[in-house]
């Protein structure tokens, strides 16, 4: 159930977003307007409207303002499991239903549910978020911190959170971000020959692949650990078995750092001790992403691509993933959270806040990388 304190708190954060938002056209035209600043909002015009023009996506209300909120992050995100579980809590709010998360605008707001949650035996993560999507309720500002990004990032998460306000099935988050990556993927490539730099293409999907490794090495230690938790060994048998799982997730990243040459992209995310919370959000959509790039290569166009997946999505979930996706997802059923959480204030929307898999510290980690790669 909601509480009322943490209600006042998303929507006073959601109306302080609005507030301090302001049209980037009259940024842009300040002549006071930071260098910096500049050169990003340019680019998100100029990916806004490629958007738009080039990838048939809806563009008439987000990315239009910009909010400089004077903190790092818009919000911090709260996951908690059981100790023995790596299914992440749930709680149901208005519009975006049953979510694995708490969003909050304050940091210490977050902390301090995290460590009420901590105190009665949960492990609990907390990440800060760069940006969030409303699905174009509201007009979605571009957020300070998204300025620090690559050009490519800043351009794939343009097109990424259009792509959900072209399609979104409430509940299915496997299909949902898995529809908004392939739109955002397609998307970037375009841009790349449209801006007569398709020899960065190589580097920019090498990129991406040691991503899906990681990704897939985190779900991998997920996997493992939600076999331990079934078996019947006693609670001290298990808290041993349970590190020792989290030692080999360390060994096994840097064997595949060391197939990488050395890359240390990632290592932040080993920064803080590991605990099931920190893998609960690890997203299955990439399962669902190679049915959905078949169907736009049978489309033949992005307009005909979004008619054929509006199609899919009128069928029930178990329907959907069986015609898309490795496996039907578990437990998925239309009106609640699929496995993968979103991150962003939970009483306005249901929208992972970055387009990466897993929480927001994943997503952070792959914001370093991405940074190591392009910066």
């Amino acid at each position: 159930m909601l509480s009322g304190c943490y209600t006042v708190q998303a929507v006073s954060g959601q109306i302080d977003v609005l507030r301090r938002s302001e049209p980037i056209d009259r940024v842009l035209a300040d002549p006071a307007t930071p260098v910096a600043t500049r050169i990003g909002l340019e680019l998100t015009v100029a990916a806004r409207t490629f958007a738009e023009r080039e990838l048939a996506l809806p563009a008439a209300r987000s990315y239009r303002r910009y909010a400089d909120l004077g903190r790092p992050y818009v919000v911090w995100n709260v996951v908690a499991t059981p100790e023995f579980s790596v299914e992440p809590r749930r709680w149901c709010f208005p519009v975006a239903g049953c979510v694995a998360y708490r969003g909050y605008f304050e940091e210490s707001a977050a902390v301090s549910k995290a460590l009420k949650l901590s105190t009665r035996g949960d492990d609990v993560s907390v990440g800060g978020v760069s940006t969030y999507s409303t699905l174009g309720h509201l007009p979605d500002p571009v957020f300070s911190p998204m300025l620090k990004w690559s050009e490519a990032r800043l351009a794939g998460t343009i097109f990424h959170e259009l792509a959900h306000e072209q399609l979104y099935v409430p509940g299915d988050s496997e299909f949902n971000e898995a529809f908004a990556s392939v739109v955002e993927e397609e998307g970037l490539r375009r841009w790349l020959e449209a801006t007569n730099r398709s020899g960065e293409l190589p580097k920019f999907e090498a990129a991406a692949a040691r991503e899906a490794q990681f990704a897939e090495l985190l779900r991998a230690t997920r996997q493992r650990l939600k076999r331990l938790y079934k078996s019947s060994l006693p609670p001290a048998e298990l808290r041993i078995e349970k590190q020792r799982e989290f030692g080999r997730l360390k060994f096994e990243y840097e064997r595949l750092r060391a197939s990488w040459g050395g890359y240390a992209g990632f290592d932040q995310w080993f920064g803080r001790p590991l605990n099931n919370a920190r893998l609960a959000a690890v997203a299955t959509y990439r399962d669902c992403m190679p049915g959905l790039r078949r169907e736009l290569l049978e489309a033949g166009s992005l307009p005909a691509f979004y008619e054929r997946a509006k199609a899919l999505a009128e069928l029930g979930a178990r329907e959907r993933h069986a015609a898309l996706c490795k496996a039907p997802a578990q437990g998925s059923r239309q009106g609640q959270a699929a496995d993968a959480p979103a991150s962003a204030p939970q009483v306005l929307l249901d929208r992972p806040a970055h387009r990466r898999p897993g929480d927001a510290e994943f997503a952070e980690a792959v914001a370093v990388a991405d940074g190591i790669e392009r910066g």
